[in-house]
């Protein structure tokens, strides 16, 4: 699965690596933007279909308002730019944890209006979801997959990551994902292995986390860097265990391939829609995001692409077939972590922040 936009450019919020970005496309007058139309970006295939489909088109309707969908990246360089230069051309913007907690810390986003909320959609969403600077839309989840050919149901399965590192217990080739994002590496699970509680995992202690690593290193056949390649890889049975998004399987598992999903720590993610500071429609702005916080709007989009909704209430309003595919489907949200990206976003004494100290030692370590 796809993250809204791109999620490892997003998480990667305070690397050098995302300077450019969407500069050429999304930074530039907006001549033919008509006063109050908003301008937002909404991803780019089925996800993009499914947020014009669920979100844009049905505010238009209620409200009047023009909505241009935007299909280009937008990240913090861009979006600084925007506002620095008081050419703010973009209205609303999805993005992932760690750019909305760098944009804030930067002062660039505008506050969001909470007092137009009704009490039932604002009781509705989860605490980490209505943050000061965004609303979070959606979830989505790393996950232990199995291939049922190797590991049968009502046959031993590796259930935690300890289990999973247990490769005498639970032999078979194993993959997860590659540290060289910084913030999307097996960091958490590396952890969780080694016995730290859920509840205890912040602050990472990363010198642990890479002893971890080095018990299950010979045992991986490949770190994998991008969702099209663990997906590629579960299609062709290249792997017996492994961790995906739980989107990737998904769709596999929809495709009848022998893919299951172990929801047990699960690892939750997710995206915030933001407004930059200063733009010509930040009231209009405002009620585009609190439209997308509704229950009935979020099951709307569940019904056409599944992934994990920030709004409990809208679990009510779909089918429990559809429930049981969410990351935060209430069964699963007890044994799943939730990740903090505003450790992730953290500096130390040295400038550096915690991400771009883990790309630092991935790269030192996987040489090794």
């Amino acid at each position: 699965m796809r993250s809204w936009i791109n999620r490892r450019r997003f998480m990667q919020a305070t690397s050098s690596a995302i300077a450019v970005g969407a500069l050429s496309s999304i930074v530039r007058p907006a001549s033919a933007q008509s006063p109050g139309e908003l301008r937002v970006t909404v991803g780019g295939g089925d996800v993009g279909k499914a947020t014009i489909e669920a979100f844009v088109k049905p505010f238009e309707a209620e409200t009047g308002i023009k909505v241009t969908p935007i299909t280009d990246d937008s990240n913090v360089t861009a979006i600084e730019l925007m506002v620095k230069s008081g050419n703010v051309t973009l209205d609303v913007c999805a993005v992932g944890q760690g750019t909305a907690l760098t944009l804030d810390r930067k002062g660039l986003l505008e506050k969001i209006d909470y007092s137009i909320y009704k009490k039932e959609e604002l009781d509705g969403l989860y605490d980490f979801a209505k943050k000061p600077f965004g609303v979070s839309w959606p979830v989505y989840s790393y996950n232990m997959v199995y291939n049922t050919e190797s590991f049968p149901a009502g046959k031993p399965r590796p259930k935690t990551w300890a289990e999973f590192w247990d490769v005498k217990k639970f032999p078979g080739v194993r993959t997860l994902v590659s540290g060289e994002g910084g913030s999307e590496g097996p960091w958490e699970e590396a952890l969780l292995a080694d016995g730290v509680p859920a509840d205890k995992l912040y602050p990472l202690d990363i010198d642990r986390v890479f002893r971890s690593l080095d018990k299950i290193k010979p045992h991986i056949r490949k770190w994998w860097s991008s969702g099209s390649e663990i997906q590629q890889m579960l299609a062709d049975k290249a792997i017996d265990v492994g961790q995906s998004y739980d989107g990737r399987a998904l769709l596999l598992v929809d495709q009848g391939a022998p893919i299951e999903i172990n929801r047990n720590q699960a690892k939750l993610q997710w995206d915030f829609f933001v407004i930059p500071k200063g733009g010509p429609n930040v009231q209009n702005a405002q009620k585009f995001v609190e439209f997308i916080s509704r229950a009935d709007r979020q099951a709307a989009f569940l019904k056409t692409f599944v992934v994990g909704p920030t709004n409990r209430n809208a679990v009510k309003l779909i089918s429990d077939e559809i429930a049981r595919k969410l990351p935060t489907y209430p069964d699963y949200m007890q044994s799943s972590v939730l990740m903090n990206s505003e450790w992730y976003n953290d500096v130390g004494s040295d400038g550096l922040t915690n991400t771009e100290r883990l790309i630092q030692r991935w790269n030192e370590w996987i040489l090794q």
